[in-house]
């Protein structure tokens, strides 16, 4: 059963569950994943639209790991915005696994002497686990958008999150952004865009969650910046607001999983985290990313659900961009080039 939590002394709201397999109050004994007649726990933090593939992939390890080595294990998972979730790790939160929305929030977990360096070699794909691409959610069939270029217009009233505290508003800055220099424009044209685009966003919310409800509970914009996996999402739960996902350039929003490597050393529990990182990647477990919404990084699984998911002509990366930290320094320190544009059209 679900249970909402707020943790004490973090600036987040998350949601916390156990796996059913197991009493949720077994203790977090440091034991080796070896001694298989006791059970292990095991926590995985993440962000929040992740909770409906992992509530499909958790039991299936499980089942797996109690098959090979005979050990029940007892997943606590936490979830909640990345940035608050990354925060809340650093603080003190004591996570065996975290699958966070960008590498910059994982970056943030090694720079406090969480993670060692070199994670992203120690899984498939960088440790990328899944993918998903932006997504325009237009207010009603009057609103006419198919690309980027469309978000200048006059009549369009954006509604984006404020990249400075939003790992997702990143992601909505760096398509803006992309979507004219991988086109070929340069750093000043692409500045001029994206000018003009938040020069008509009527407000800039903290986080993609008050986004969406500032869209959708108070009626502001005519135009939502989301994730392609979220309105994929909606709308299998029965909301069928129509979305666009630009195909002319996208940016690849990709999403990274790594083991903290001082909580398991403490916990006992590295062999086990380590399993459920790796089995992440396996066809059953890729099959579930998709099916609520994410695209998938296994080629076989990404063949299978390709009808789900237009192609895009142009997807770039991060590192067609600089990489993040180049990106971090670049854009969202203090008086980077977001706040520039901020000053610069009276918004801040």
């Amino acid at each position: 059963m679900v249970k909402p939590l707020r943790f004490v002394g973090f600036m987040v709201l998350g949601v916390v569950v156990s796996s059913a397999i197991a009493a949720c109050s077994t203790p977090n004994n440091a034991v080796d994943a070896n001694q298989s007649n006791q059970p292990i726990k095991l926590t995985l933090v993440s962000y929040a639209v992740t909770q409906s593939a992992y509530e499909q992939i958790i039991p299936k390890f499980t089942e797996e790991w109690r098959k090979k080595t005979g050990q029940t294990v007892v997943f606590e998972q936490s979830y909640g915005g990345s940035g608050s979730q990354t925060r809340a790790v650093v603080d003190g939160l004591e996570a065996d696994v975290v699958a966070l929305a960008l590498a910059l929030d994982t970056k943030k977990i090694e720079k406090a002497g969480l993670i060692d360096p070199g994670w992203e070699k120690e899984l498939p794909n960088e440790s990328i686990v899944h993918k998903s691409v932006v997504a325009f959610v237009p207010r009603d069939e009057k609103v006419k958008v198919s690309n980027w270029s469309d978000l200048a217009k006059d009549n369009i009233e954006v509604i984006t999150a404020n990249p400075k505290t939003s790992g997702g508003a990143r992601w909505n800055f760096l398509g803006l952004w992309g979507s004219v220099t991988q086109a070929g424009g340069t750093d000043t044209q692409a500045q001029e865009f994206v000018e003009k685009v938040l020069k008509n966003v009527p407000v800039l919310p903290k986080d993609a969650r008050e986004s969406s409800d500032v869209f959708y509970k108070q009626g502001q914009g005519n135009l939502l910046l989301n994730y392609e996996n979220e309105v994929i999402l909606a709308k299998q739960k029965g909301n069928d607001t129509p979305f666009v996902v630009p195909t002319d350039y996208n940016i690849s929003i990709d999403n990274p999983v790594a083991v903290v490597d001082k909580n398991v050393d403490k916990h006992g529990t590295r062999e086990v985290a380590e399993a459920f990182t790796q089995f992440l990647f396996t066809p059953e477990a890729q099959r579930e990313f998709a099916k609520v919404g994410f695209r998938p990084v296994d080629p076989t699984v990404a063949k299978e659900f390709e009808q789900q998911y237009p192609t895009i002509k142009n997807l770039f990366t991060v590192k067609d961009l600089g990489g993040w930290e180049k990106i971090q320094a670049k854009f969202f320190e203090d008086n980077a080039v977001f706040d520039k544009i901020l000053s610069k059209i009276n918004k801040k």
